[in-house]
């Protein structure tokens, strides 16, 4: 733990990373809040904000020594129409501002800021090349949404306040995530071409790269949250039906089927990302699940708790 560094405020803590991140912090001692609109709903200590009205809290921010920004509108949760990609965006952008003009009015100011971001800053579809921290980033709907975001964060730096920001891979999860969805049909077959890469976390791993981010001085900026051992789709799905012993058709499910179902969000799972964990690792972080049998032997070993319909994809 951080010198002075004990209590640790999260935005979108009730999510699946979020409450990872919470009983990890507690094991260690911290106490943990969370910023919800609804703070009785939870047994968790909360604090009230409300994105629509642009209300904080101030206590909050008093309070907290460090701060953890998770929230955001799921990206994969509802059909791409002109009002939900507005929400998707403003829901990254207008938290972020909140906070940030909380924290400047705030006469004790958080040490630390550890955002996430995600990997759709490259564009949906890189290709084999490899994308590392200074690639450019991409031009489709979700890279412009979190280069918005990320803007939004660089300002929480003006502050003299330490800010990191994770672009977060695809999370592997029993809980909910990708691997959930992908799970779900009768039988599970690869998308599109199945060639298309996966650069993935296992989740257990994201929520300690986020506090190793929170506890670490020298660690600051952007920096990828993807595991070293990027997978196809195609060989995703066939080790994760291998595991749970479900029949994998192996032809991939036509590109235009899955267009005309999803529309535009079509793109996140037709196109794919190959993307380099080596500046996380430089700076001393190591994964304990960096190939994809041992994530998902961790993921599948964890009893049978029912998936959350709550997930994240790369946000």
């Amino acid at each position: 733990m951080m010198k002075n560094m004990k209590h640790i405020l999260i935005t979108g803590g009730s999510g699946l990373i979020g409450k990872k991140i919470t009983g990890l912090l507690e094991r260690k001692g911290y106490e943990v809040a969370w910023l919800s609109r609804s703070p009785g709903d939870y047994d968790q200590k909360s604090f009230h904000w409300d994105l629509k009205k642009q209300e904080i809290d101030q206590e909050a921010i008093e309070w907290a020594d460090g701060i953890i920004h998770l929230a955001g509108a799921g990206v994969a949760d509802k059909r791409w129409t002109a009002e939900r990609k507005k929400a998707i965006l403003q829901s990254r952008t207008m938290s972020t501002a909140l906070l940030k003009n909380a924290m400047e009015k705030s006469s004790n100011k958080p040490g630390v800021f550890v955002s996430a971001s995600a990997v759709g800053f490259y564009g949906f579809n890189t290709g084999e090349e490899l994308q590392d921290e200074k690639a450019s980033p991409g031009s489709d709907f979700l890279a412009q949404v979190v280069t918005a975001w990320e803007d939004e964060v660089s300002k929480v730096k003006e502050l003299g306040v330490r800010t990191v920001m994770l672009r977060i891979g695809i999370v592997l999860a029993k809980e909910g995530g990708a691997l959930v969805e992908m799970m779900k049909p009768p039988v599970a077959a690869p998308l599109g071409s199945g060639k298309q890469w996966m650069s993935w976390i296992q989740v257990d791993d994201l929520a300690r790269m986020f506090v190793f981010a929170l506890e670490k001085e020298e660690v600051e900026g952007i920096f990828n949250a993807v595991g070293p051992n990027p997978s196809t789709n195609a060989e995703l799905t066939q080790k994760a039906a291998k595991k749970i012993s479900k029949t994998l058709i192996n032809f991939g499910v036509p590109g235009f089927g899955l267009k005309l179902i999803l529309g535009e969000m079509a793109q996140m799972v037709l196109g794919g990302n190959r993307v380099s964990s080596k500046k996380i690792q430089e700076t001393g972080f190591e994964f304990r699940y960096p190939r994809l049998d041992e994530a998902l032997e961790k993921i599948y070993a964890q009893g049978e708790d029912k998936p959350s319909s709550r997930g994240s994809l790369s946000h």
